[in-house]
């Protein structure tokens, strides 16, 4: 099992940028491939950003492409979400997941979730 703890959220006016981290504890991490997902209020839970085991191959939902940037640590366990040019519709609950699993990483079918942290973009 791993247990995931996410970081990094805020309040940030459009334009400006925050980085997510999701520090991962348990078995090791660098078997695990990774998403980044959101959820904002009275919305499903959305696909945002993936990335292999490897790190070798990156998947992102087209409203955050070329905005959005997903890495890993392997060595410091952690997953990363670099956020860019941020606006007030990705304002919303962030959260990463992890799988062992070889399911389709932009879909709802990780194994393990964290808590989530809260992202605000302001106008």
């Amino acid at each position: 099992q791993v247990q995931l703890i996410e970081s990094g959220g805020g309040l940030v006016q459009a334009g400006g940028s925050l980085r997510l981290s999701c520090a991962a504890s348990g078995r090791t991490f660098s078997n695990y491939a990774m998403g980044w997902f959101r959820q904002a209020p009275g919305k499903e839970r959305e696909f945002v950003a993936a990335i292999t085991w490897s790190g070798g191959n990156t998947r992102y939902a087209d409203s955050v492409k070329g905005r959005f940037t997903i890495d890993r640590d392997d060595a410091k366990n952690t997953l990363y979400l670099q956020m860019n040019s941020l606006i007030p519709e990705d304002t919303a609950i962030y959260y990463c997941a992890a799988t062992l699993r070889l399911v389709n990483l932009e879909q709802l079918k990780y194994d393990y979730w964290g808590q989530g942290t809260q992202v605000t973009v302001s106008s």
